[in-house]
């Protein structure tokens, strides 16, 4: 783990003179950041000797309440576990008013335990490395599609499109439309300025297929790498936005009549010397991406909760909506889930079209990367790829439930040797609290459907 050296921490300072206040954050298992707010008094001490952080803190649900059968809880006295900030994680917050910072931390492999075992970027790096024992070094690049909301509900209490520079409400959409980008403006610049501020490789901007709802493609890059940088996009774009008076939206599905949000999850393999080991004029790929496929497929149903991690997740899969619904992969095709995009022999890869939003990037890479290093094992033939529309072409569905993804996860063999026990016992503790406490609430739809009809 290539935690921060003092050093780093002496020159930002020193560069930095107007910084008064530091944000530390650790991403848990839903993929929301969690810390505290430093003064700039306390950032060498943290680089130099960690942070003590509960051992709770990576094992909370969505809401942020204590799951007590994670282990992390009553069972090792709330401990504190050892974090160390991530090397170049260090940087300005140049959207806050008042002067701040931000540092991603990690928990050290010894001293963070017990909470160790559910860092979502431990699990990854873990299984970077075993590929690359192999000698595969994956790279990787995320397109996250959100929703930009106005901060303020409307007379009803519902979400509904922030307003563009012209000061009206959007209530339809061009999908690639310029002149939806171009309302943006004020947004887009401020945002693309706080990615280059922060080293993101922030590249091409997309109107989506709703009212508000934007996608901007980050650059391919070592897996890691690329998955820390989707991290802190992602915060990024919510502080950017709240900054314009308006909300970023990464559910997987907002709104039912407009399209969903996914996290398009692009992936190859180099060789030790930077070679594309995917690369081909096949359009099709080479036989170790179709392996890598092979893999990913049969165990899409086995992980299915890391990539679809909450119940309104499962409210994206639908018929035609570019959303996918079956194990099924084709050659420049966006009706199934893996699709191999065209363009130049070396720049062959696949992209994984299931995650949505919503899905923490790091346990979906993670997924994503054992599943092909698992394919690649056991040479695994994806079979042939789909061709035209794939919606009407398969049987084979994808469960679109909730409750069916964690007995998946919980009975798979295969995810257990993969992740590890620990990890599982812990992420399956915290979806099981959360399937109960979801379907224990009663509220206006269940009103609507039953008050008067049952």
């Amino acid at each position: 783990m290539p935690f921060a050296s003092p050093t780093e921490a002496q020159e930002f300072l020193a560069n930095n003179p107007d910084i008064e206040a530091i944000e530390l954050f650790i991403l848990d298992a839903n993929g929301v950041p969690r810390g505290k707010l430093l003064h700039r008094d306390e950032l060498l001490s943290l680089h130099q000797h960690g942070r003590p952080l509960p051992s709770t803190i990576l094992g909370l649900t969505l809401r942020g309440e204590d799951v007590e059968n994670s282990g992390l809880v009553w069972d090792v006295g709330d401990v504190d576990c050892t974090a160390y900030p991530l090397a170049g994680s260090l940087t300005r917050l140049p959207w806050r008013k008042h002067p701040t910072a931000a540092v991603q931390v990690s928990m050290h492999p010894q001293s963070g335990m017990p909470a160790a075992v559910a860092d979502p970027r431990h699990l990854l790096s873990r299984i970077i490395a075993a590929l690359q024992a192999d000698g595969f070094h994956p790279v990787m690049a995320c397109e996250l599609e959100f929703y930009l909301l106005d901060a303020r509900r409307d007379a009803l209490g519902r979400p509904q499109p922030a307003l563009d520079a012209d000061g009206g409400r959007p209530h339809s959409t061009q999908v690639y439309g310029l002149r939806e980008l171009e309302q943006l403006e004020p947004f887009l610049a401020d945002l693309y300025a706080a990615c280059k501020a922060q080293g993101i490789p922030a590249r091409t901007a997309i109107s989506e297929y709703a009212p508000g709802q934007v996608e901007i493609t980050l650059e391919h890059g070592e897996a890691l790498t690329a998955m820390d940088q989707a991290v802190r996009y992602k915060r990024l774009v919510k502080g950017v936005a709240h900054a314009h008076g308006m909300q970023a939206c990464f559910m997987a599905k907002p709104f039912a009549e407009h399209a969903g949000t996914g996290m398009h999850m692009h992936v190859s393999l180099a060789d030790d010397t930077g070679r594309n080991l995917f690369a081909s004029a096949d359009p099709a790929g080479t036989p170790l991406l179709r392996q890598a496929v092979g893999g990913m497929l049969a165990c899409l149903l086995d992980s299915l909760l890391l990539f679809c991690p909450n119940a309104n997740s499962y409210r994206r899969f639908r018929a035609n909506s570019y959303a996918p619904l079956a194990r099924i992969w084709g050659v420049d095709n966006r009706t199934v889930s893996l699709r191999v995009p065209g363009g130049p022999a070396s720049s062959r890869h696949i992209e994984h079209r299931i995650c949505g939003s919503d899905a923490n990037p790091y346990l979906a890479a993670a997924a994503m990367l054992a599943a092909i290093h698992h394919g690649i094992r056991e040479q695994i033939d994806p079979g042939v790829p789909v061709q035209g529309n794939g919606y009407s072409q398969v049987k084979d569905f994808i469960p679109t439930d909730w409750l069916s993804a964690l007995n998946a996860l919980e009975q798979s063999t295969w995810a257990h040797q993969a992740f590890g026990a620990d990890f599982i016992r812990v992420y399956l503790a915290i979806k099981q609290a959360e399937y109960r406490q979801f379907m224990g609430e009663v509220g206006e739809q269940d009103w609507r459907w039953y008050l008067s009809n049952a």
